[in-house]
């Protein structure tokens, strides 16, 4: 009896299944509609090209093809970082000045780790954690990631809601009742989102559209701060390099606004997205550069001057006054405190563009997590109709409007809290990733800069690690009631 060829090996050799397992999992995103592979190559053999470029010519090319990283901006910028801010600025003037930056860098550091893993490897992270650092992270990492984008929805709709009401009456539409207000945010948020995996070129028009969000972002905030001035370049210089954590002031804990600024820079969402948004792209070895400069350009810089600027614009403005509400304050009270400097119109429509960008993008990119997270756990295609149904699990948050309509800006700082616990094993199932030599092989970081990097990791995880176990130690059972 002749025995089976090379072809007709029985799949219940172990190493044989190994090997098709590990097939399946390199195989990249699972796309309806995947990049062109002649577009692709075209890409990569620019990329290589600008290798050799002026660190000018090539950056300005990486501008043009960057992406991925503004989709972090978009999904950063939103209420959890608008509250964060205003109230730090508002409560504790330039004090806090240090915290956005610093939690930037620190998700910069890992997101850099989490780019160059997807990309040397081109294995898709859920199932590369699954395998290389263990499943319970993996499992936790994709469920906190879920939970985050459903959590984290409702003080979305509550602030976007709540300035898309005033920008109403200043328009002359008069009170919309809050209902109505979720619906048309809502309509919008299926909308845009429906662009991304519809097709190659649909997925550069929705990053095209959110780093023209992005940028609108700083653009108003920056207006307001040109208006209103630095009242103290003394103190906003302590501000950005004393690190020091302030007590209670306005029934507000120092402490609770540097968690919440922690959580809002990076969260276990985004940092789902992240791996994922580049896979969609067709991103690969030859990315990784330009990954890199688009984490810098396109997340870090933003986010790191849209934070600021509303701080010190909070800080000038509501702060100086003394008349600042604590956590009542309301959304339309924001923006009118803000206009007072630049006129009672002209105030309310800056603010109200600003803050209403900030949470539509992250709407919108909440609902991208949701399909995503969904698609690998089930194996469903992205762009598929499985898929398109998947993004609408975070909608229960529309409700938010008619539940916290009374603090509007103050419920994503709870928020921000709650969904920074779910943080810690992703960065914990990274960490096993990046010195995994099953996992990297040739391509795991090394030497001194390899140590230096893995460390700046180490500290990220720490940092989050430390500051989330001294506020349940400091505020004790009962942190969420007073939070919230």
């Amino acid at each position: 009896m002749v025995g089976p060829g090379p072809h007709q090996l029985p799949m219940t050799d172990p190493k044989i299944r190994e090997r098709s397992d590990l097939d399946e999992v390199r195989r990249g995103l699972r796309m309806a509609r995947p990049p062109d592979p002649a577009e692709l190559a075209a890409e990569i053999a620019r990329l290589e090209a600008l290798d050799a470029a002026p660190p000018l010519r090539r950056w300005a090319a990486f501008t043009r093809l960057s992406g991925p990283g503004y989709l972090q901006s978009a999904m950063t910028l939103g209420s959890g970082t608008a509250a964060s801010a205003l109230f730090a600025g508002a409560a504790f003037g330039y004090e806090l000045l240090w915290v956005a930056p610093t939690a930037m860098l620190l998700g910069v550091i890992m997101l850099s780790a989490v780019g160059h893993q997807t990309l040397s490897t081109g294995i898709r992270p859920f199932d590369a954690m699954r395998r290389f650092a263990g499943a319970p992270l993996a499992w936790a990492w994709a469920i906190g990631a879920l939970l985050a984008s459903v959590i984290w929805h409702f003080p979305q709709y509550a602030m976007a809601a709540g300035v898309l009401g005033d920008l109403g009456e200043l328009a002359g539409i008069g009170t919309v009742p809050p209902a109505v207000l979720a619906g048309v945010i809502l309509a919008w948020a299926i909308a845009l989102s429906s662009l991304y995996g519809s097709s190659p070129r649909l997925v550069r028009t929705y990053e095209r559209l959110i780093k023209l969000m992005v940028w609108g972002i700083v653009l108003c905030f920056g207006a307001v701060v040109w208006r209103t001035g630095i009242h103290d370049w003394g103190a906003l210089a302590r501000g950005l390099i004393r690190f020091r954590i302030p007590g209670e002031r306005h029934g507000i804990a120092g402490l609770t606004l540097v968690i919440s600024g922690l959580a809002a820079a990076v969260g276990v969402n985004m940092v789902f997205l992240y791996p994922y948004s580049l896979l969609a792209r067709g991103w690969g070895r030859a990315h990784r550069r330009l990954a890199r400069f688009d984490l810098i350009a396109g997340m870090l810089l933003p986010y790191t001057l849209a934070a600021s600027l509303m701080l010190i614009a909070a800080a000038n403005t509501i702060h100086a006054s003394g008349d600042f509400a604590g956590t009542r304050l309301s959304p339309v009270e924001a923006a009118q405190i803000l206009g007072g400097e630049l006129g009672p119109t002209t105030g309310r429509l800056i603010f109200g563009l600003g803050v209403l960008g900030m949470a539509l993008s992250s709407i919108t990119l909440h609902m991208l997590v949701a399909g995503f997270v969904a698609s690998e756990v089930f194996g469903w295609t992205v762009g598929s109709r499985r898929y398109r149904l998947a993004t609408l699990i975070p909608i229960p948050g529309a409700l938010g409007p008619i539940f916290w309509s009374k603090i509007a800006v103050w419920v994503a700082v709870p928020t921000n809290v709650i969904c920074g616990f779910l943080l810690p094993a992703a960065y914990i199932g990274f960490l096993r990733l990046q010195r995994s030599r099953a996992y990297l092989g040739a391509d795991r970081p090394k030497g001194v800069f390899g140590n230096a990097w893995f460390g700046g990791m180490l500290l990220s995880t720490l940092i989050l690690m430390v500051f989330l176990g001294w506020y349940l130690l400091t505020e004790g059972p009962g942190w969420l009631d007073r939070i919230g």
